[in-house]
Parts: C-alpha cells; structure tokens; sequence
C-alpha cells in the first residue's frame, strides 16, 4: 500500500506540474513583440549580421529571402500605425526593405526569389511575371501607403499594383501563376489583400469589388476542397488541383482574405482550426495537413512530430491567423509553444529553432493589426 501510495502522490504531482507547466512559457504578445521588433528594426537599418542572415535564407529557400521582407514589412508597418513617436524610424526601414526588393528584381527578375525549379519551363502566360514576387512586393508598397502617403512613391505603388491585377485579370480562372503553370493560393491571397489596401488607402475601397467577388466564386468552385471545405494549396493556372489543403497556405490565406471577402475568409479560419488545431496542457499547436488529407513533410512545413502532428510551419503560421481572428485563447497557447520550443535567445530577440523569416513572421503575429483594422473598421 504504501508503494502504491506513492506511486499514487507521484502522478499526481506529475499531472499537477504538467497542467501548470504552460504559465512559466505565457507571454503577452506586446512582451514577445518588444524584443523582436528591435532586432529586425536593427537588421534593417545598417545592422551587419543583416547580409548572413539573408544569405542564410536563401541558401534554404530564395523565397524565404523576399517572405522575411513583406512579414517585415507588415510587422514595422503595424507599428508605424501604432507608435506615432517611432514611425520615422520604421518608415525608413519599410522603405529600405522595397528599395531592396525592387533592384533585386530588377537585376535578376522573377527569378531572385524563385526556386530554381521555375527556370524549367515558361510561363503559360507571356508575360512571365510571378504572383509570388509580384505581389508580395505590392502587399509591402501598399502597407506603405497605408501608413503614411508619398507623392513620390504613390505612382510606382499604384503601378505594381496594376501589375497584380493584370496577371490575375489574363488567367482564364483568374489563377495566375507563381511558377510555370502552378497558381499557390498563398500567392493569390497575398496579391489580392494587396490590391484591397491599396484601394483603401486610395480612397476607392469599391474599385476591385467585382475582381474579388468573381476571384472567391472561382475559388468555392474549383480550389475549395470538396471534402474539408479548405482552399487547396496549389493548382494548375486552369484551375486543376495539384496540391490539397496545407495549413502554412491556409492560415496567411485566411488572414490576408480578410480584405477581400471576410465572411469567407472566417469560414476559412473556423475550418482550419477544426482540421488542425492541436492542444494539451495549455500549450498550442497546428497540423500541416487535415486527417483526412496527409502529406509529406517538405522544406517548407518544416518537422512535424510524430504521433500529435504538430508541425513547425504550420504552428508558427497559425499564431497570425489566430491574432488576425482575435482567437486568444488559441493564441495564448500557440505563444507558450513558442516560448518553450522555439528556445528565445538574448531576451527573445531571436528563436535559435527558426530563422530571418519566422522571426520576421512571428513579429507580424504579436503585433496588433492595425492594418487591417484600417480596412476592416469595427468588424476587426
């Protein structure tokens, strides 16, 4: 009886200690944000290491080079928003980061920030243009101009805009490509929130309201996956699927849709988070693939764990959906996972698990978004 007794007081203490373990890792967003914000406001304003670092990334994945820039972006323009004191300083680093961006695709093209993979074949499409590239840089000249208008930059803004358009507006389906005959839903949301905040910002919030309901009907009907109700992750421009629902598309997909169709876009984030979310002890985390739907694990989703699924890129996406929903009891949870598996260094100016971008994405999910906010009204 009396080792039963203990063995007893044991796994009670162990339950005890388990169930209390997530408080030492729970942090306010604002708290996380800090440290992080200075460190990428450094790295973008004269900072050495900056040129390791993006060098880094594109060793693992040139994308990763250009998605460091636009969650940057995001991130800096967040707080522009919200720091009136420190917009100068974060203005500039906004600006340094496009400057950046629009030689490095005027000196290499669609194909700086492309896998190596794209140079197979053309573009369906003669013009040869990515949605990838080209609306990620449009996301980062309209969050610009969203924070704070430049007559001298408005033009160039407003053009790379058009450019989004045009290619989405040229594919029969209105897929347009990433890569050679492959449309990533990523892409089409990031490219669409784009054009949405640019009109915002310009004062003509009704001027593509046409291009985005015929985008979302085109989507229900060939993207959305008959089984989960979740946007497929990559299709053929013509709209044939070739990749099915992933959670590293579905969460920024989600969050960026918000500026297009937010009925949809919450659709999407309730069916996400049903299909994936992942919990235990007050810690958080997200699949990368539905049950009913599993993949591979590739470069970038990132390990998943065995037996509970839970899965680094999707996990680290879920926290801006999660803040972008106003879904904090999620989002508290996926923070203490953060904290405890992502192993902050120097006062959590960095997580030594990730890199430039998920530090660079991380930033955008613990800022408030007062983007949005700024298109969304009250309904934010």
């Amino acid at each position: 009886m009396r080792i039963l007794r203990g063995l007893g007081c044991t796994l009670i203490a162990a339950a005890v200690w388990l169930s209390s373990l997530h408080w030492f890792f729970e942090r306010a967003p604002a708290a996380v944000a800090g440290p992080l914000a200075a460190r990428q406001l450094a790295l973008w304003s004269g900072d050495p290491a900056l040129e390791p670092s993006l060098a880094q990334l594109r060793r693992g994945n040139p994308e990763w080079d250009l998605m460091a820039r636009m969650f940057a972006v995001l991130a800096f323009a967040n707080i522009a928003l919200d720091e009136p004191l420190a917009r100068a300083r974060y203005l500039a680093a906004i600006d340094r980061i496009i400057e950046r961006t629009q030689a490095d695709v005027a000196l290499g093209g669609m194909h700086a920030f492309l896998l190596p993979y794209g140079r197979a074949r053309p573009f369906v499409d003669p013009a040869g243009r990515s949605i990838f590239v080209d609306g990620e840089l449009a996301l980062m000249m309209a969050a610009r101009e969203a924070v704070e208008a430049d007559p001298a930059r408005a033009e160039a803004a407003r053009a790379q805009v058009q450019l989004v358009v045009d290619q989405i507006e040229r594919a029969p389906k209105l897929l347009a490509e990433s890569y050679p005959d492959e449309a990533w839903l990523f892409c089409h949301a990031v490219a669409l929130a784009a054009i949405a905040l640019h009109d915002a910002s310009a004062n003509a919030p009704d001027r593509h309201r046409m291009l985005f309901q015929r985008w979302i009907a085109h989507a229900k009907q060939l993207v959305v996956d008959p089984g989960t109700g979740l946007l497929a992750a990559r299709t053929t421009r013509a709209g044939r699927v070739l990749e099915g629902p992933e959670g590293s598309t579905l969460w920024v997909a989600a969050t960026m849709l918000r500026l297009v169709d937010d009925d949809f876009a919450r659709e999407q984030y309730a069916r996400a988070r049903a299909a994936l979310r992942g919990s235990f002890a007050g810690f958080g985390w997200a699949r990368e693939w539905p049950a009913s739907r599993p993949g591979a694990d590739d470069i970038d989703s990132g390990p998943t764990i065995p037996l509970v699924g839970a899965n680094a890129g999707s996990s680290g996406l879920a926290l801006i959906a999660a803040r972008a929903f106003g879904d904090e009891p999620f989002a508290t949870q996926l923070i203490a996972s953060l904290e405890l598996a992502g192993f902050p260094v120097e006062g959590g100016v960095h997580f030594a698990a990730g890199n430039q971008l998920a530090d660079a994405a991380m930033l955008y999910a613990v800022t408030r978004n007062a983007l949005w906010h700024r298109v969304l009204g009250g309904s934010s």
